[in-house]
């Protein structure tokens, strides 16, 4: 059976190409006027845009393997599947001006584009736009209340606790927990056969039909837990913090442990031979020392009734019916552990013996009797219990020591601890709390999984249980370094340059193949931060050997068979699934590094700089060549406003997107059947300057993620994967953007502790990468460098410029130097008034463009400097001196 279709141009230049077929047999073409051109598969058209084909031998079933068609015109060429051609919802790809419809249709292309626009539909962002902003409470009624374990500890040491309520959703345990672990790894100790240590406690009568408990941190963002288990007329509040054994807790207390040793007890390390011995010879002294680090809790148990209640609690034992390995395997424990535990009711110390204390524990300020406990409280009434677990058992003297430590005082110096790394974030003020916190709560959780040793030694930013990964930790050091700890971000990219191969490559994680030209990336941030040219030049051979490492791997691709296929373009390993391929996203991360490899050496003078630009350009059209290609070839998508566009590639081995099966396979990856196409995809040359928000593969990549790839513009499974939210603000698709960022916060990050988990399976906790890109936003949304300009509020919702709200933020940095701008709505009296400071480090932007959406929408009547662009809401300051106030009337 043939299939008869027609394509038609509206366009007043002739079009010309050829017809080629994948998975049909023979094509035969007519044009459809006086003014055209066909002999075999190629035609040329003119006058008349309208080109029929007959096909023979198709696949037009469902399932994998369907007759594509391409459609090779010199401009815009594009593909489809033959079976999705139909007279009722045409192919329309409007930036190219075609449709492609059933052969019997006798309508004009006008009538055919009117007849789409006609029925009124919306696309995805289109959607969105037609919609009020999204908020955070709006998201938090539809998506998922994740509850994310804790991580309490200290920066730079990976000494650290879990902790664990009994509700949470990937807990086996019917507990409370508390867990001593090296990062993400378990401790094992010799009384539980080498078995990991977990201790349960209780408070309350335990599980019911009811769960009154929340949860919060000390001043809304400090590492410190607060709990209140409300237990009907008892109420158990608990307070849980991190500190050290003997010494004050201080910054310069804090030892830290050595990147290397510390990198040994994260998931799926990469070493190599000289390193693997670097690690035996430094590990005893880092990991065993005569000064632990102590979880402390208080329980205090409150009769809010009015008669004499009961309250229940017990002590924190270790668990003996069953316990789980480090990847989460149950096991049962040996009798020898059960003969050990001796719980000293004289002293109120639990321990394996007598000489390897767990616990100390009092009631009141007295040792606690028992490990159960029933107490009777009057109305009003309280007992206090306060335990101390050192992060391996002590000895009894020790412990006696420790017994003597007030509560209260290791309170005082662990909120003063934390406070003074708060100090060192640039301070923010923002009128909606939420995001306040988190951005402040997120700058500490990323602060306290960098391990390394004090005061200055390179520092792991590890993301979640895993090592540090160049593409993971990227956003992590960014953000940090954007909030002014310069210190952190040199630190933690040292911590890549010291595990740097000596041909140039790294690589940490997994297999991953991504990650040089990621830090070169990064690197290059940090050059445009803080313009130190000293600390550039000190690590100039590990830039060179990077960016000959990544120009060595692109040679061995340019191989004619390649062509647009590759060509020069690096294969390699993005994810956990072994696709050693083309990635687009691969070469993009390697592009920007290599783009910002040669802008450092040539800052610095370096001769070998030249080369290294004249090689990224090559490479970016190198880039733009198999990606014309993958675009030609990807089969078009409908949108929901009647329009189609070509699917999103993701690697140049397959044309379009994977999960279409136009080659068949099985591509689903996270929990999501479009994985690979929403999370490791070309949405990444977005981010990296390859492709500019207003080329029409910007419009593609955009539409074809929102209308198929994702809920509520926001990706499945992992989804702080997908960049995507850059680009939107880059279009001034605001709404597009605060879409993906409340749907996004509210869903995988905890609501009442801001960690955030990897993904929606509860896979991984503390996941600071997902919490790195949530920050990044944060710093986008807030401020934003586009090519010469600064863009002050591009992101911000309306309501933050509500009567009496204020916006301000202090010594951020930026590529032009560190700004700060306060933003003060006084809408109530017709104005919002703005003050903007930057102290430049390097140059002033030719443009200051400062965002003020009015909470009600309206337009501004009056400036008092500047132009006002009515169309975006935006002040234009065109000659900014570095600092500037100004009006904007309504």
């Amino acid at each position: 059976m043939s299939n008869r279709i027609s394509i038609l141009w509206n366009d007043s230049q002739s079009v010309s190409g050829e017809i080629t077929l994948t998975n049909a047999g023979v094509c035969k073409l007519r044009s459809g006027g006086d003014n055209g051109l066909t002999e075999g598969n190629a035609f040329r058209l003119d006058a008349n845009k309208r080109l029929e084909l007959e096909i023979d031998d198709s696949m037009t079933d469902i399932g994998p393997f369907p007759t594509v068609v391409n459609v090779r015109t010199k401009i815009n060429p594009f593909s489809f599947f033959l079976r999705d051609v139909r007279m009722t919802n045409p192919i329309f790809i409007e930036q190219y001006g075609v449709v492609v419809t059933e052969a019997h249709d006798g309508r004009s292309y006008g009538q055919i584009v009117s007849s789409v626009f006609k029925q009124g539909n919306l696309s995805k962002l289109q959607l969105i736009e037609s919609q009020p902003e999204e908020s955070f409470d709006n998201a938090a009624k539809q998506t998922h209340d994740l509850k994310c374990l804790t991580w309490l500890g200290l920066s730079r040491d990976i000494r650290n606790f879990e902790i664990n309520l009994f509700d949470m959703k990937d807990h086996t345990d019917i507990c409370d927990s508390v867990q001593p672990k090296y990062h993400g790894v378990t401790v094992l100790i010799p009384e539980l056969g080498d078995n990991p240590l977990l201790y349960n406690y209780t408070c309350g009568r335990g599980y019911s039909c009811v769960l009154e408990r929340k949860r919060w941190l000390e001043k809304d963002v400090l590492p410190i837990l607060n709990v209140c288990l409300d237990d009907e007329e008892i109420q158990y509040h608990y307070k849980i913090f991190v500190t050290l054994e003997k010494s004050p807790l201080a910054v310069e207390n804090v030892k830290g442990t050595h990147f290397l040793v510390a990198n040994k007890y994260s998931l799926t390390s990469m070493f190599t031979d000289e390193q693997k011995k670097r690690i035996e010879a430094l590990h005893d002294d880092e990991i065993y020392r005569d000064e632990e680090t102590v979880c402390y809790i208080r329980v205090q148990a409150v009769n809010t009734g009015k008669t004499p209640k009961y309250s229940f609690v017990r002590l924190p034992q270790p668990r003996f019916f069953g316990s789980f390995d480090r990847f989460g395997d149950p096991m049962h424990l040996p009798q020898k552990g059960r003969d050990a535990l001796r719980y000293d009711a004289v002293n109120g110390m639990g321990g394996f013996g007598d000489d390897r204390v767990f616990l100390i524990a009092t009631v009141n300020g007295k040792p606690v009797p028992d490990i159960e406990m029933s107490v009777l409280l009057a109305p009003g009434e309280k007992a206090e219990y306060i335990y101390k677990i050192p992060h391996t058992p002590v000895s009894a003297l020790r412990a006696k020591e420790l017994a003597a430590v007030s509560f209260d005082e290791k309170l005082h110096e662990c909120v003063r601890y934390w406070e003074k790394k708060l100090s060192r974030m640039a301070p923010v003020k923002l009128p909606e709390k939420r995001i306040d916190n988190m951005m402040k709560a997120g700058f500490l959780h990323c602060d306290i999984v960098a391990y390394g040793n004090e005061p200055d030694g390179a520092i792991a930013p590890t993301v979640g249980v895993y090592s540090p990964i160049g593409s993971e930790s990227a956003p992590i050091i960014q953000y940090m370094d954007s909030m002014g700890y310069h210190d952190f971000a040199r630190r933690a990219i040292m911590y890549f340059i010291e595990k740097q191969h000596d041909d140039g490559f790294m690589q940490n994680y997994g297999g991953y193949m991504l990650e040089t030209g990621c830090v070169l990336w990064t690197i290059g941030e940090h050059w445009r931060y803080t313009r130190d040219a000293g600390w550039i030049s000190s690590i100039r051979e590990n830039i060179v050997k990077a960016a000959e490492y990544i120009t060595a791997w692109r040679n061995r691709n340019k191989r004619e068979e390649l062509r647009g296929r590759g060509y020069g373009m690096i294969e390699g390993k993005v994810a956990d699934v072994e696709d050693n391929c083309h990635f687009f996203m691969l070469n993009s991360t390697a592009y920007v590094g290599m783009k910002r490899a040669g802008e450092l050496l040539a800052v610095i003078g370096d001769g070998r700089a030249q080369s290294i630009i004249d090689e990224t350009r090559s490479y970016l059209a190198d880039i733009m060549e198999s990606l014309n290609m993958a675009y030609a070839e990807a089969p078009a998508i409908p949108l929901g406003n009647g329009a189609w566009c070509p699917s999103m590639p993701v690697w140049t081995e397959n044309p379009g997107s994977l999960c279409l099966h136009t080659t068949g396979g099985n591509w689903s990856l996270g929990g999501t059947t479009v994985g690979r196409d929403s999370l490791v995809s070309t949405q990444y040359l977005l981010l990296d300057e390859i492709i500019e928000p207003d080329h029409h593969y910007a419009d593609f990549i955009l539409n074809c993620m929102a209308d198929t790839f994702m809920r509520n513009n926001t990706a499945f499974a992992q989804p702080y994967y997908s960049v995507h939210p850059y680009a939107n603000l880059r279009r001034g698709e605001v709404k597009a953007f605060l879409k993906e960022f409340y749907n996004n916060a509210s869903s995988l990050g905890d609501r009442e502790t801001y960690t955030f988990w990897e993904g929606y399976n509860y896979c991984s906790p503390h996941k600071t990468h997902e919490e790195g890109w949530f920050l990044m936003r944060c710093r986008w949304m807030l401020y934003l460098e586009a090519d010469e300009d600064l863009t002050i509020l591009p992101g911000v919702p309306r309501k933050w410029l509500a009567n009496g709200n204020e916006i301000e933020i202090n010594e951020a940095a930026s590529y032009f130097g560190h700004v700060g701008f306060n933003v003060v709505s006084r809408v109530s009296e017709r104005k919002i008034t703005v003050y903007v400071k930057l102290k430049p480090i390097h140059r002033l932007p030719e443009r200051l463009i400062v965002r003020i959406p009015h909470p009600d929408g309206i337009k501004a009547g009056s400036v008092s400097a500047g132009v006002y662009d009515a169309g975006n809401e935006t002040v234009i300051i065109d000659g900014f001196k570095g600092e500037i106030g100004f009006t904007v009337y309504f």
